[in-house]
């Protein structure tokens, strides 16, 4: 199986890969068309890999494009899991829409920017000071009920799997339970329900690399997103990802005749 990456760091120990540069993948067409897989290109890279270059990628591009705006994936969620979603509300960022969505949604909500991670561009709205703080920072609107928990359960799905699953816990001062924002992990045991509905999500949607966030609300699963490019933090320090994510292309790569294999050059 040959594989280019164009991230060293996620595919470092990966047999038969050459890592590029994203921004020198046009000097190398011929060899990004011959490989069976493109591994974690960058997102503007998408279009021209699979598009221009027919390139089978890893993650999906169900993964990617899904996973790159919380609009469009709550708006996915809502197509396949409905009652799975928090209440959510996304409008344009107009004076009309401020007041309607102020006027609709019981304090606290949370408010949220589309494209931002790891608990960054997270709001819990508790006034009005902090509803127009948020509105002179967003181009569009997106505020989803406050569910009442102090932890969620990060999913880790590879491939067509769970991966892993632990809780992480609220940081000091409360409300994120990111790891990078002070969220602690905890390995105790995740209700299947957790789990369940992560890959149920998986699979609707062909994400195949994916950290799912789910919260329970006495026991009931609602999803609040997913990472695409997800930490390590709660994974094990073997190569248990690596063994899911190979397995996994090996299991996806078509088999037939083929040409002559190329020679492959070195790392850049």
């Amino acid at each position: 199986m040959r594989l280019v990456s164009f991230d060293v760091f996620r595919t470092l120990g990966f047999p038969d890969t050459t890592v590029l540069k994203p921004e020198q993948f046009l000097r190398h067409k011929p060899l990004l068309q011959e490989a069976d897989w493109v591994l974690f290109p960058e997102y503007w890279q998408l279009n021209a890999l699979v598009h221009g270059l027919k390139c089978r990628v890893f993650p999906s591009v169900a993964s990617y494009r899904i996973g790159h705006d919380k609009v469009e994936m709550t708006r996915a969620f809502q197509t396949v899991a409905p009652e799975h979603t928090p209440w959510t509300l996304i409008e344009a960022n107009g004076h009309h829409e401020r007041e309607m969505i102020w006027d609709t949604m019981a304090l606290p909500f949370v408010a949220k920017l589309p494209k931002a991670s790891m608990g960054e561009g997270v709001w819990l709205i508790e006034s009005r000071a902090d509803w127009l703080k948020y509105c002179e920072t967003a181009n569009v609107l997106y505020v989803q009920e406050y569910l009442p928990i102090d932890r969620d359960v990060r999913v880790v799905v590879v491939g067509d799997r769970v991966l892993t699953a632990y809780w992480r816990t609220q940081a000091e001062q409360g409300f994120y339970n990111n790891v990078s924002k002070g969220g602690r992990i905890d390995n105790r045991e995740v209700p299947a329900a957790a789990t369940e509905l992560a890959l149920r999500l998986a699979r609707e949607l062909g994400v195949d690399h994916a950290g799912f966030d789910i919260a329970l609300v006495e026991g009931y699963p609602y999803v609040l997103e997913f990472n695409r490019l997800f930490g390590n933090q709660g994974l094990g320090r073997g190569t248990e990802l690596q063994d899911a994510i190979l397995g996994y292309l090996h299991q996806q790569t078509p088999t037939g005749p083929s040409g002559p294999s190329p020679v492959w050059p070195q790392a850049v």
